[in-house]
């Protein structure tokens, strides 16, 4: 059973931080430690990590979880890039800004698309790398970003730029990324949509779905990947077959290596945050 939405064992430390076109939100949890940065993916947000985190605050990390630029309570400028490079590029300038050389990181989701990007853009900012549910690769946008798309042509014009703003669209793709109910209960659905309420928060998350583009990253450039390696799957993840994960496993080749956790769907980080902490915890200390 997840623990309940919300609950903390440490408070953050909120940080503005500028990027260049904007700044982003990131929250911080302790101070030392190996620096671990946490990468949400799409219709999240740095608050996926609130029962991961502390945990890793609590070993003696510093957890940095980010909103992507665009995400949460990250800026989201009318001309701004939101694409998987331009994640990349951004989340090496908060590194810099923190003055955080190299971090164990850990991307979720669309994140784990960014993290493979910087771990190639930025190889030496990247002492670990983590991919929890990572998409196919091979198939961008993938199945659930498709899922989104059908929402979006199902939804009443009405209520896609009403006040229900986004509730129509996004609600079952976070739904469909659990794989019991009761880890996604309405107020936790409630709390992912917030950002994206009205007809502009429709319009920023229909832009946030348009900047996934193939073109941004390419199967072959997880051969390159020179940091050690650990693939994270729920084995009930709708969207992440068994093939798909030992597919990219072996195209990254070296030390990598992929764990299953048995029971959850996409989002590992609500169904299952305490597996997913030690797991971090034992991959940082190469165990």
């Amino acid at each position: 059973m997840p623990p309940t939405f919300g609950a903390t064992l440490i408070d953050a430390d909120l940080l503005r931080v500028p990027v260049g076109p904007g700044a982003m939100h990131v929250a911080r949890y302790g101070h030392g430690g190996r620096p671990i940065l946490l990468v949400h993916g799409l219709g999240t947000s740095s608050f996926l990590w609130r029962n991961v985190a502390p945990a890793l605050a609590v070993a003696n990390h510093a957890a940095y979880a980010v909103d992507l630029f665009g995400h949460g309570e990250s800026d989201r400028p009318y001309d701004g890039e939101f694409g998987i490079a331009a994640q990349s590029e951004y989340l090496d300038r908060v590194l810099t800004a923190l003055r955080v050389p190299r971090a164990v990181v850990v991307g979720c989701d669309l994140g784990a698309l960014v993290a493979i990007r910087l771990a190639n853009d930025h190889a030496d900012r990247v002492e670990r790398l983590m991919l929890v549910s990572p998409p196919d690769i091979g198939e961008l946008p993938g199945d659930d970003v498709k899922l989104l798309q059908r929402s979006v042509r199902r939804a009443p014009l009405r209520q896609q730029r009403g006040v229900m703003g986004a509730a129509p669209i996004l609600r079952p793709l976070l739904e469909a990324s659990v794989a019991d109910p009761a880890a996604m209960p309405d107020p936790l659905v409630g709390r992912y949509l917030a950002p994206f309420v009205g007809r502009d928060g429709v319009e920023q998350l229909l832009t946030l779905v348009r900047s996934i583009r193939a073109q941004d990253l390419h199967r072959e450039e997880v051969r390159s990947i020179a940091a050690p390696t650990m693939i994270v799957a729920g084995d009930l993840d709708p969207w992440l077959p068994v093939d798909v994960a030992e597919h990219l496993a072996a195209a990254i080749g070296g030390q990598t290596r992929l764990e299953r956790i048995p029971g959850v769907g996409r989002l590992i980080p609500e169904e299952a945050p305490d597996e997913l902490a030690e797991l971090i915890l034992a991959f940082d200390e190469g165990r």
